[in-house]
């Protein structure tokens, strides 16, 4: 079964009613058993419970100082909305295709997804929401997730001493999910993001949010791995932490043992819904960038090259005579875009920028597209087997003209295993430019992904336009090569194990 990606705040109030019951009742069952082994004859309970050594015991980590200085700074946000409902006899789902009331009832509810003898729900209704935040200044900007004021008419803020406020959202980014908000307030408890730490694998982190409503709570873990890419996320380096976080602690501070934030919580990665051990924050650099940007304008500029890049394995890596994996390898490279002005050609990969190491895509899209517009970068490229540098002014981010990263599939042993033919004139005034048309795929070329009508452009950093150009590529190959392939509009590299 998929893990399903959960950004967990904002429940309508049916489901958050429903969760936070089911919660408090299964709260309520460990309490009652509980108490009944508080009448256990103690002298059951000290023989069962083994000693612990005052050293083993040293060595436990002590969050009571971090939780009781950080927390004041932690608020409950609630927000009131719009929800577009659809009918509970209906199969449509709505404008979004997400009305998670017929979700729930699909799931928990009778037939044709409603509860029985339950009225049909009007077509727009209030829904209500819950969420954390932090204060980043005293005079009251607070720092959530973008998906929790997303949408909303009405967002209050409550702080631990239980004033509170009618908060202005500043401005919201969906791609990151930070947004900022501002209360009307003073001399408040503010949490430092001006220098932002890094953060370690097996570090103790904290969380403080509010869970289903319970204001201020704390929950501790470790960090599980850093540089995460998920699905939608490609400008966030998630940190993936073992924290427990469920639904309305979006938005919350991630704290390191010294009390600084490391990243906001945001996602949780999930089969039932619930917490299952996967948590994701974005880090505080991130967040901190962005709320600058919210803060002085209002919105946050993105930055991009108008190349469409995809990851290296090692089958490519060794068709382009690479040491290594790391890096983005350029499949597409859009027509008058940044990249194409700097001489930035499909097939180069990249290995620097500024001077720093490359790991993988997400380090390529997160460094470019976190840059400000107009910011000069100096790219460290490979091509045709050594390393050279060119330079790009980076562009707008613009939704209609940015390439996707894909994952190539890897072959295996074998013929490459390709029947083609040229492109027809009429086939070649469509695409735009010279290649073979795949008429069937085996062996090794089906098994790396190769299908028919895919058009096959080039050869690592060679275009081809004739069946003699392709077997001489592939006669000289060693044991693998790199074909880049055209299909449906795209263009990206398919490494294929060669015998």
């Amino acid at each position: 079964m998929q893990l399903k990606k959960i950004p967990y705040a904002l429940a309508a109030a049916g489901i958050g009613a429903a969760l936070a019951t089911g919660y408090m009742k299964f709260d309520g069952h460990a309490l009652s058993d509980a108490n009944a082994a508080v009448g256990t004859p103690a002298v059951v309970a000290a023989a069962a419970t083994p000693a612990v050594s005052p050293t083993a015991a040293a060595r436990l980590p002590d969050f009571t100082a971090l939780a009781e200085r950080a927390g004041a700074s932690v608020v409950n946000i609630s927000v009131t909305g719009k929800l577009r409902a659809a009918s509970a006899d209906s199969d449509d789902d709505g404008d979004d295709g997400q009305d998670p009331f017929r979700e729930f009832f699909k799931r928990f509810g009778g037939p044709n997804g409603r509860m029985p003898n339950m009225p049909q729900m009007p077509r727009s209704m209030p829904s209500q929401g819950l969420g954390s935040g932090f204060i980043v200044s005293p005079d009251g900007y607070i720092v959530t997730n973008a998906h929790v004021v997303d949408g909303a008419s009405e967002v209050t803020v409550k702080l631990t001493d239980r004033r509170e406020f009618t908060a202005k959202v500043i401005g919201a980014d969906k791609r990151t999910d930070i947004a900022l908000i501002k209360i009307d307030a003073k001399s408040l408890p503010a949490l430092d993001l001006s220098a932002p730490p890094g953060v370690k694998q097996g570090e103790w982190v904290i969380a403080i949010g509010s869970p289903f409503g319970f204001e201020n709570s704390v929950s501790a873990g470790v960090v599980s791995g850093v540089h995460r890419a998920l699905p939608g996320g490609q400008m966030t380096p998630f940190i993936q932490t073992d924290v427990a976080v469920n639904p309305g602690n979006s938005g919350g501070p991630l704290l390191n043992a010294a009390g600084q934030v490391v990243g906001v919580n945001s996602q949780i990665y999930s089969r039932s819904g619930g917490y299952m051990g996967l948590s994701f924050a974005i880090p505080a650099d991130v967040a901190m960038k962005v709320a600058d940007q919210l803060r002085t304008t209002g919105k946050v500029s993105h930055g991009r090259l108008g190349v469409g890049i995809q990851p290296l394995n090692q089958s490519l890596a060794q068709s382009f005579g690479l040491p290594d994996t790391n890096g983005a390898l350029i499949g597409s490279v859009e027509k008058d875009s940044p990249a194409e002005k700097a001489g930035i050609k499909s097939g180069d990969v990249i290995r620097k920028i500024d001077g720093v190491a490359m790991n993988d895509t997400t380090d390529v899209t997160s460094r470019i597209g976190n840059a400000a517009p107009g910011t000069k970068l100096a790219l460290e490229i490979w091509r045709d087997g050594k390393a050279t540098t060119v330079n790009a002014t980076v562009g707008t981010f613009d939704d209609d003209k940015v390439a996707k990263a894909d994952e190539a599939s890897g072959g295996d042993k074998g013929k490459l295993g390709v029947a083609v033919r040229a492109l027809t004139p009429e086939e070649k005034k469509e695409v735009g430019h010279d290649g073979l048309v795949v008429q069937n795929a085996t062996g090794p070329a089906a098994k790396a992904g190769i299908q028919a009508g895919d058009v096959i452009v080039g050869v690592g950093t060679a275009k081809i336009a004739t069946v003699e150009e392709l077997k001489k590529h592939v006669d000289a190959a060693g044991k693998s090569i790199a074909l880049l392939i055209e299909r449906d509009g795209r263009q990206i590299y398919v490494p294929v194990r060669l015998s």
